[in-house]
């Protein structure tokens, strides 16, 4: 089966329209795209690896670093209630190991609290946020993350 995540880490066909936020030893920090919510990350293994058994203890210790540092920038970014962090990789394509890290706004409606937040990223482009406040949103990410380097 293609794997979209693979592509998107290859470059050749990225999920995000804006730039890496981060990229660590062996992971990768995007916007996913299209979503109707600013502040939904994806945190992916930079190799293809379909199951949390298969991560190395090195990985392991890099995504809890990663983790940490992307809840605390969005936090201080989009002031979010909360941020969620999801890993399910089932949907069709998308198999590789991925965590949603998503900055929970304080105003979402009741409907799409918890995993129901999901319809947030299931959106047609056009009824999406625009690609040009998603790259100036990840380019603001990125450089929080360098300078907290």
């Amino acid at each position: 089966m293609e794997c979209y995540t693979c592509k998107s880490t290859s470059g050749e066909q990225r999920i995000s329209p804006g730039p890496t936020i981060y990229e660590g030893n062996y992971w990768l920090v995007e916007h996913a795209y299209p979503s109707k919510l600013k502040g939904w990350l994806v945190i992916l293994t930079k190799r293809h690896v379909e199951t949390l058994h298969e991560l190395s203890k090195e990985e392991f210790a890099e995504l809890a670093e990663i983790s940490e540092k992307t809840t605390k920038i969005l936090q201080e970014t989009l002031n979010c209630e909360k941020e969620y962090s999801m890993c399910l990789a089932e949907a069709e394509h998308f198999n590789h190991i991925h965590f949603h890290i998503v900055a929970k706004p304080h105003d979402l409606p009741t409907e799409l609290k918890g995993a129901k937040i999901f319809a947030m990223l299931k959106v047609e482009e056009q009824d999406a946020i625009p690609p040009a406040e998603i790259k100036e949103l990840c380019e603001e990410l990125k450089n929080k993350f360098n300078s907290t380097s």
